[in-house]
């Protein structure tokens, strides 16, 4: 599902060259959910960057679904974001003047869909996080808790095969971040996604099959030290 084959990914400037990412191997198979830990500025961030197509690697390269990313152009990544790949953010970026069911349509308004067929998505992506009866409602009105699973709504509402989540419950208390975790369990149980998780706490991180814990830029344990060979 998702490659990254010896990765690495450097920020320059005229005095000095940072390493966020150094010789990273990693494959996420279909249907697992993965959790990604480690002390802040070790490149967990960098590294969903690179998955989710938001950034390109200074070397190394990056399939997904078999495909190769490296060197698509803007519109064909932006493209394949839309289409494969929901984004959940510590910060929930929700549009303060847009109502609940609003937010969640917004990246529908990429797609060739009518008005219609773009709330009926909405709403039903808003039942699936439990919040349907507040999709009138404005994020400013809602709790934390309430504001993250719009921002999950919004990420799956375009039925995408990848969900990546970055410190999904950071801004959270224990008990809401857990309820947070519960929906994003239930989405990837219910409709076979693909989940990545960046997280600073170890609980949140051992939900996951699997965690991969990073190091100045490396994955110290749970990465693939060596990816199996492309299939001709």
């Amino acid at each position: 599902m998702i490659r990254l084959d010896k990765v690495s990914k450097m920020y320059r400037t005229d005095r000095i060259e940072t390493t966020a990412l150094d010789n990273i191997n990693l494959a996420v198979e279909k249907g697992e959910l993965v959790s990604i830990m480690g002390p802040s500025g070790c490149g967990k961030s960098t590294l969903l960057n690179l998955m989710g197509l938001l950034d390109e690697p200074s070397k190394g390269k990056v399939e997904l679904d078999g495909i190769t990313i490296n060197g698509q152009g803007d519109r064909a990544l932006a493209r394949v974001r839309n289409e494969r790949i929901g984004f959940i953010f510590q910060q929930f970026h929700l549009v303060s003047d847009l109502s609940v069911v609003d937010n969640v349509e917004s990246p529908l308004l990429y797609r060739r869909m009518s008005n219609r067929e773009r709330r009926k998505a909405a709403l039903a992506a808003l039942d699936r996080v439990g919040l349907g009866s507040r999709t009138h409602h404005f994020p400013t009105q809602l709790s934390g808790g309430q504001q993250q699973r719009v921002a999950i709504a919004r990420a799956i509402v375009g039925q995408p095969r990848i969900l990546l989540a970055d410190e999904p419950t950071g801004n959270l208390d224990t008990a809401t971040g857990e309820e947070v975790m519960d929906s994003v369990e239930r989405l990837w149980r219910e409709q076979g996604l693909t989940v990545v998780i960046v997280t600073h706490d170890r609980a949140i991180a051992e939900r996951a099959g699997r965690v991969v814990e990073m190091r100045d830029g490396r994955i110290v344990h749970g990465g693939s030290t060596s990816l199996p060979v492309e299939a001709a």
